[in-house]
């Protein structure tokens, strides 16, 4: 069951009719928002993932001080013919829990840019582990190496600057500074209901676009780089939920496909560490002005994580392929010793 919404939205959508690939202002469609308090305002196929019916679903979430110790309070859904904003102040544990099997899923993609901060409050706030994401961060940074380029990993794509770019969707999104003023008066601004609509607008801006960018990046990206774009996003999504399992409760990364071996493609397995940094230590790895980190980043082509405005402070996350994430990992240890 879906309740009627005054709401509506358009959305671009990622093919036209079977014909040839048509640029955005060709393929838009306008959509109902749907405000969602209870389970059964969401779709079935949602709810329950199926091998049969694969789903790509953009995907963010909205809260305040979004981590570990914040506070949860907005899901946004973004499906071809819909967009479900699911209120968690309102439907609490018992919808998220609901939605818990979905976002667990290997059938329903969820597009997403920048997965960590909504893994982390996912995962310490309601036990999801956040799986099967297609990072938009991520894959811009790897059709960038495709093409020659690598861009920094200390100065990623922004969703704003991603949009604007004319080979994924070409629009000049402006971002709200309303929100951003609100925000900063009142940092409980997601928390109070009923939800007004400029908070509407512009949670629905936040995904609306996902699913069509998700297009253009499968489009660009080779079998290679798919299949790094699957298992980075499976490390970024649990970089920050650290336990004292050690990730052996997470779903399996994914393994380099066997079409892929047969291609003769020398690829590493990659794997994500975490070091311990002893109180007062991590100066010495970061340097002045982040001189030794950038370096360390430079000479080992691993992605370095630190989480110190939000916690963890006292842990480095490595992702990369094995022999690098190890050489980053014996210069730091280096550092802190």
């Amino acid at each position: 069951m879906v309740f009627a919404t005054p709401y509506q939205t358009y959305i671009p959508l990622p093919f036209d009719s079977g014909e040839e690939h048509k640029d955005l202002e060709a393929v838009l469609s306008m959509v109902p928002i749907h405000i969602v308090t209870h389970a059964s305002q969401l779709p079935k196929e949602f709810l329950f993932p199926s091998s049969k019916n694969h789903l790509i679903v953009g995907f963010d979430c909205e809260g305040v001080q979004l981590c570990h110790y914040g506070t949860l309070c907005i899901m946004q859904l973004a499906f071809l013919d819909a967009i479900y904003l699911v209120d968690v102040i309102q439907g609490g544990e018992k919808l998220m829990k609901a939605c818990k099997p979905a976002l667990e899923s290997s059938f329903i993609t969820k597009v997403i840019h920048d997965c960590k901060r909504d893994s982390e409050a996912l995962y310490f706030h309601f036990g999801i582990k956040l799986h099967n994401v297609m990072d938009t961060q991520i894959a811009y940074s790897l059709i960038e190496k495709q093409r020659g380029r690598r861009r920094s990993s200390d100065n990623p794509i922004s969703f704003i600057a991603l949009l604007a770019v004319p080979n994924y969707c070409g629009i000049s999104y402006i971002e709200k500074n309303e929100i951003r003023v609100l925000l900063k008066k009142d940092p409980k601004f997601w928390t109070y209901r009923p939800l007004s609509e400029m908070m509407i607008q512009a949670t629905v801006d936040d995904v609306r676009f996902l699913p069509y960018v998700h297009h253009k990046i499968m489009e660009k990206l080779n079998e290679q780089m798919l299949w790094q774009l699957a298992i980075r996003g499976a490390l970024h999504c649990r970089c920050f939920c650290v336990n004292d399992k050690g990730f052996l409760d997470w779903p399996p990364i994914p393994t380099i496909p066997d079409n892929i071996k047969a291609k003769g493609n020398a690829l590493e397995e990659e794997i994500l560490s975490v070091i311990n940094v002893p109180s007062g230590r991590m100066g010495l790895v970061i340097g002045k002005k982040g001189a030794s980190i950038l370096s360390i980043k430079n000479s080992c082509n691993a992605d370095i994580l630190i989480r110190r405005d939000k916690g963890p402070s006292d842990k480095m996350f490595i992702i990369g392929p094995v022999k690098q994430v190890r050489m980053a990992e014996a210069i730091i240890k280096g550092k802190i010793c």
